[in-house]
Protein backbone atom coordinates (compact mmCIF):
# COMPACT_ATOMS: atom_id res chain seq x y z
CA UNK A 1 0.00 0.00 0.00
CA UNK A 2 0.88 3.80 -0.48
CA UNK A 3 3.17 4.84 2.75
CA UNK A 4 4.09 8.72 2.65
CA UNK A 5 6.25 9.30 6.18
CA UNK A 6 7.27 12.06 7.43
CA UNK A 7 10.67 12.53 9.46
CA UNK A 8 12.62 15.79 10.72
CA UNK A 9 10.18 17.82 13.01
CA UNK A 10 11.10 19.33 16.06
CA UNK A 11 11.37 22.12 18.12
CA UNK A 12 13.39 25.18 16.91
CA UNK A 13 14.10 28.88 18.36
CA UNK A 14 12.46 31.74 16.08
CA UNK A 15 15.00 32.26 13.22
CA UNK A 16 15.92 28.94 13.34
CA UNK A 17 15.87 26.18 10.43
CA UNK A 18 14.68 22.98 10.17
CA UNK A 19 14.64 20.07 7.12
CA UNK A 20 11.38 18.02 6.73
CA UNK A 21 11.62 14.71 4.80
CA UNK A 22 9.00 12.88 3.34
CA UNK A 23 10.00 9.12 2.00
CA UNK A 24 7.24 7.22 -0.37
CA UNK A 25 6.74 3.80 -1.02
CA UNK A 26 3.82 1.63 -2.91
CA UNK A 27 3.64 4.37 -5.73
CA UNK A 28 5.25 5.35 -8.90
CA UNK A 29 7.01 8.25 -7.30
CA UNK A 30 8.00 9.87 -10.46
CA UNK A 31 4.32 9.99 -11.48
CA UNK A 32 3.13 12.12 -8.60
CA UNK A 33 2.92 16.10 -7.69
CA UNK A 34 4.12 15.96 -4.13
CA UNK A 35 3.03 19.02 -1.09
CA UNK A 36 3.77 20.35 2.20
CA UNK A 37 0.39 21.09 4.35
CA UNK A 38 0.42 22.78 7.70
CA UNK A 39 -2.22 21.28 10.68
CA UNK A 40 -2.72 23.75 13.55
CA UNK A 41 -5.39 22.51 16.12
CA UNK A 42 -9.20 23.38 15.31
CA UNK A 43 -8.13 24.43 11.48
CA UNK A 44 -8.29 22.93 8.32
CA UNK A 45 -4.55 21.65 6.69
CA UNK A 46 -3.14 24.99 5.01
CA UNK A 47 -1.14 24.53 1.75
CA UNK A 48 2.88 25.70 2.09
CA UNK A 49 4.82 24.20 -0.74
CA UNK A 50 4.38 21.79 -3.72
CA UNK A 51 6.26 20.34 -6.82
CA UNK A 52 5.45 18.84 -9.89
CA UNK A 53 6.74 15.02 -11.06
CA UNK A 54 10.14 16.12 -12.33
CA UNK A 55 10.46 19.49 -10.31
CA UNK A 56 9.63 21.45 -13.33
CA UNK A 57 7.57 23.97 -11.04
CA UNK A 58 6.90 24.69 -7.62
CA UNK A 59 4.47 26.68 -5.94
CA UNK A 60 4.62 28.22 -2.38
CA UNK A 61 1.88 29.67 -0.21
CA UNK A 62 2.44 33.69 0.12
CA UNK A 63 3.49 32.68 3.80
CA UNK A 64 6.30 31.17 3.00
CA UNK A 65 7.74 32.05 0.31
CA UNK A 66 11.59 32.78 0.22
CA UNK A 67 11.86 30.87 3.00
CA UNK A 68 10.98 27.65 2.33
CA UNK A 69 12.30 25.39 -0.27
CA UNK A 70 10.87 22.25 -1.64
CA UNK A 71 12.66 19.46 -3.19
CA UNK A 72 12.35 16.01 -4.34
CA UNK A 73 14.83 13.26 -5.74
CA UNK A 74 12.72 10.95 -7.89
CA UNK A 75 15.77 8.29 -7.30
CA UNK A 76 15.08 8.10 -3.72
CA UNK A 77 11.50 8.53 -3.84
CA UNK A 78 12.15 11.51 -1.49
CA UNK A 79 10.58 14.88 -0.96
CA UNK A 80 11.79 17.57 1.68
CA UNK A 81 10.73 20.79 2.77
CA UNK A 82 13.90 22.94 4.03
CA UNK A 83 12.41 25.76 6.52
CA UNK A 84 14.81 28.93 7.06
CA UNK A 85 13.81 31.70 9.42
CA UNK A 86 10.87 29.91 11.14
CA UNK A 87 8.64 32.41 12.76
CA UNK A 88 6.21 31.20 15.59
CA UNK A 89 3.43 30.83 13.28
CA UNK A 90 4.96 28.19 11.40
CA UNK A 91 4.04 26.06 14.35
CA UNK A 92 1.99 22.91 13.91
CA UNK A 93 2.16 19.44 12.57
CA UNK A 94 3.61 18.99 8.92
CA UNK A 95 2.03 16.73 6.08
CA UNK A 96 3.17 15.18 3.01
CA UNK A 97 0.68 14.44 0.44
CA UNK A 98 0.47 13.00 -3.06
CA UNK A 99 -1.52 13.78 -6.06
CA UNK A 100 -1.36 11.73 -9.08
CA UNK A 101 -0.36 13.35 -12.25
CA UNK A 102 -0.82 16.50 -10.37
CA UNK A 103 -0.21 20.12 -11.23
CA UNK A 104 1.26 20.80 -7.72
CA UNK A 105 -1.53 23.73 -6.88
CA UNK A 106 -2.74 23.77 -3.46
CA UNK A 107 -5.79 22.41 -3.11
CA UNK A 108 -6.37 20.06 -0.13
CA UNK A 109 -8.91 17.99 -2.34
CA UNK A 110 -6.40 17.24 -5.36
CA UNK A 111 -3.71 15.14 -2.95
CA UNK A 112 -4.96 11.21 -3.12
CA UNK A 113 -2.33 10.13 -0.11
CA UNK A 114 -1.06 11.62 2.99
CA UNK A 115 1.26 10.96 5.51
CA UNK A 116 0.55 10.73 9.77
CA UNK A 117 3.07 14.14 9.79
CA UNK A 118 5.28 15.70 11.90
CA UNK A 119 5.53 18.13 14.66
CA UNK A 120 7.41 21.49 14.11
CA UNK A 121 7.70 23.74 17.31
CA UNK A 122 8.68 27.31 16.88
CA UNK A 123 9.73 29.25 20.19
CA UNK A 124 9.78 32.75 19.83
Amino acid sequence: QVQLVESGGGVVQAGGSLRLSCAASGLTFKNYAMAWFRQVPGKEREFQAAIVWNGGRVNYADSVKDRFTVSRDNGENMVWLQMNSLKAEDTGVYFCAADRWGLGDGLRGSYEYWGRGTQVIVSS
